[in-house]
């Protein structure tokens, strides 16, 4: 699968997966384990930065994009590793 469509179905993978994961939260013993003002900006971050996003991925080179996801995920995987 290209770096770009690999990219793009995780994006879209999280929303129903965040949705399930809403009521477990909402209702979670009596009181709310949410906070709706903190999850409102969080909603409009994660908005503005996938329109960002989608239209800078279309500008990145396809190996250029590669070794970003590789740098990346390798220094988050190197980080977990040594401090967990």
């Amino acid at each position: 699968m290209p770096q770009r469509n690999a990219n793009a179905n995780s994006i879209v993978a999280i929303l129903p997966i965040a949705l399930a994961a809403l009521p477990i939260y909402y209702f979670r013993q009596r009181s709310a384990g949410i906070d709706f003002r903190v999850a409102l900006f969080l909603v409009i971050g994660s908005v503005v930065g996938a329109y960002l996003g989608a239209r800078l991925l279309k500008q990145i080179p396809d190996r250029q994009l590669k070794l970003a996801v590789v740098l990346i995920l390798g220094t988050v995987g190197i980080k977990e590793l040594l401090f967990p």
